[in-house]
């Protein structure tokens, strides 16, 4: 077999010829700048050598900095989601609080006696019996509540306090079957009675004569007749006049101006003689 390069000068020959040759062609180079085109060329033909080259590394980069980008985007939607519910639950909490507030004003603005004393209560449960329109307060005995003592909320008469206890009290709702309220119009200063139903958006005038003046929409005020409430508190609103010759008196029906069905915070009155007493033993110690 032979041998390639087994012919023709030696190898210290054609070292000694190489080396002459790439002096000359660098010196052409450098002096002549000969090969100035050629590298245009030679870089052009290699270029898309590079590129394919370096494509695997470079998407193996876009694809860990889109994995990172997508990391800290999860991680920044699930801060912002985790913001945006305590933003929302403080939301909530601050509306809540303004209505109480507004509650609480509206309450304590109510057109009662500069000389009476008031306090607010708060509700703690109501009566599931259906045949008893009752509710309890957390206002008690060791708070001066006392029996048959008006109970209020912002708009008017909610009813009065029939049993006490030392932390809290029963009030029975103005709507009970058992309960009755003397009343006068607005209008006209007519007095009548206004009695539940069992019903809490509903109360009934009794025994009220065909000839009485009365008309749908009449502001029924408490009378201050019974010594039990204090007299000129909204009570009711007449919402239904059914005259009927066949009986001996007009069917009247009214609705209260108490929202009974979200009584939250209640307005419990004393009397003008207990507040003053009490001044006295205050002013006296």
């Amino acid at each position: 077999m032979n041998l390639m390069f087994s012919q023709g000068p030696s190898l210290p020959n054609r070292l000694v010829l190489g080396l002459l040759v790439s002096i000359f062609l660098i010196l052409f180079d450098h002096k002549l700048n000969g090969f100035a085109t050629t590298r245009v060329y030679l870089n052009s033909f290699v270029s898309p050598l590079q590129y394919l080259a370096n494509l695997p590394g470079e998407l193996l980069s876009a694809s860990a900095g889109r994995l990172v980008s997508h990391e800290q985007l999860f991680k920044e939607n699930a801060q912002l989601t985790r913001e945006a519910l305590l933003m929302s639950e403080q939301l909530q909490k601050l509306k809540f609080l303004e209505a109480e507030n507004d509650r609480l004003r509206s309450l304590l603005n109510s057109p009662v006696k500069h000389d009476r004393r008031r306090e607010v209560a708060e509700l703690m449960a109501v009566d599931n019996n259906p045949y008893s329109l009752q509710i309890t307060i957390n206002k008690g005995a060791l708070n001066g509540v006392f029996e048959n003592q008006p109970v209020l909320d912002d708009r008017g008469i909610v009813g009065q306090i029939m049993q006490v206890g030392s932390t809290n009290s029963r009030v029975l709702l103005i709507t009970d079957v058992t309960h009755a309220i003397p009343v006068r119009v607005a209008r006209n200063n007519v007095r009548l009675i206004a009695s539940g139903t069992g019903s809490l958006d509903e109360l009934i005038i009794q025994h009220v004569p065909h000839s009485t003046d009365l008309k749908e929409g009449d502001l029924l005020l408490s009378s201050g007749l019974g010594n039990v409430f204090p007299e000129g508190y909204p009570v009711a609103e007449i919402t239904s006049i059914i005259s009927d010759d066949g009986r001996p008196f007009l069917k009247v029906k009214a609705k209260p101006i108490a929202q009974l069905d979200r009584l939250k915070y209640l307005l419990l009155l004393w009397s003008e003689t207990t507040s003053s007493s009490q001044l006295e033993e205050e002013v006296t110690l």
